[in-house]
């Protein structure tokens, strides 16, 4: 018999067509967000868990699936919904969707940053609500990220695409935290630093590219925006975790910080109300990897791992 897949989401056409010919699914068909309790019920004589990273496995979630679960297998690249501590002591095995959304995730970094330097949210409402009345020369004045200076936090392979991006498209000037130092051939002439404190004074722009963790929550802080230059610009499309809400909103509304882009929040969608009250924050609804061509791939990217695993293999992006 094939195995069973509980799919906690409704996944792409393509993806969903190769769970049917391959295994036995019980899709998701109203895209409506399981409960825990819903995910615990439904994975009755399930053999693997294809979710998401809007649900959540905590230790007592992964404690009272039922025995039969063999395999989370992530449709994300992040993993942090998952208690992997938990999982590897119920001998769980759990799998991510690496470098596929690379490329989509730094298109939208991109545009988080022009978005936020040429205030194009207040330009698009201005034109919606027909409040533009005419052009004069202190209209909509923004900045330019054309060689600028941008320091990046989390120089994995999100962090080298935008790298790439910003500096052939843009020539900015490349800074990077990292928690090693990569290759010669990866740094492609980035400007290592081995603290954030030391970067921080050498970013016009910051873009935020690390892993959400326990060491990563609340990173950016009132102590570290205060060493960035007067007027920065900062962006985040990782996870939302990584920042410190109050210290950036009040950054934003003192005018140490020019604008703010945001893909991500703290307990999304419910985030922060002041950010909607701000004029200067660039808004978006975590629409990373948002493309076809990625949301395909990070399916097929998830069906390859449950393949390995029920062929006796080893997953090739197996986190836990």
């Amino acid at each position: 018999m094939k195995p069973v897949v509980l799919v906690t989401r409704k996944l792409p056409e393509a993806v969903e067509e190769r769970l049917r010919r391959d295994y036995s699914p019980i899709l998701n068909p109203t895209d409506a967000l399981y409960s825990s309790e819903d995910i615990i019920n439904k994975a009755k004589g399930v053999d693997a868990i294809l979710p998401c990273h809007t649900e959540k496995f905590s230790a007592d979630i992964i404690n009272r699936l039922p025995d039969s679960v063999r395999v989370i297998a992530n449709f994300s690249v992040g993993y942090d919904h998952v208690d992997t501590e938990a999982a590897k002591a119920r001998g769980l095995i759990v799998t991510n969707t690496p470098e596929v959304l690379s490329d989509a995730t730094a298109e939208v970094t991109i545009m988080l940053m022009l978005g936020a330097a040429r205030r194009a949210g207040e330009g698009e409402k201005l034109v919606r609500s027909r409040e533009w009345k005419d052009w004069s020369p202190s209209f909509m004045v923004g900045t330019q990220m054309t060689g600028k200076r941008l320091g990046i936090v989390g120089f994995g392979r999100v962090g080298q695409v935008v790298a790439q991006r910003a500096h052939n498209g843009f020539d900015m000037q490349i800074h990077y935290h990292n928690r090693n130092r990569v290759t010669q051939e990866k740094e492609a002439g980035a400007i290592y630093h081995p603290t954030l404190k030391g970067m921080m004074p050498h970013c016009d722009f910051l873009a935020l590219h690390c892993v959400a963790s326990p060491e990563t929550t609340g990173l950016l802080n009132a102590e570290l925006i205060d060493l960035l230059p007067d007027g920065a610009i900062v962006v985040n499309a990782s996870r939302g975790i990584v920042v410190d809400d109050e210290a950036l909103i009040a950054a934003l509304k003192s005018g140490k910080l020019f604008a703010a882009g945001l893909d991500v929040f703290n307990n999304e969608p419910d985030i922060n109300p002041d950010y909607r009250k701000l004029t200067n924050v660039f808004l978006m609804p975590h629409i990373g990897s948002a493309t076809s061509e990625t949301r395909d791939a990070m399916g097929f990217r998830a069906l390859d791992n449950l393949d390995a695993v029920f062929s006796g293999s080893e997953p090739g992006d197996r986190v836990a």
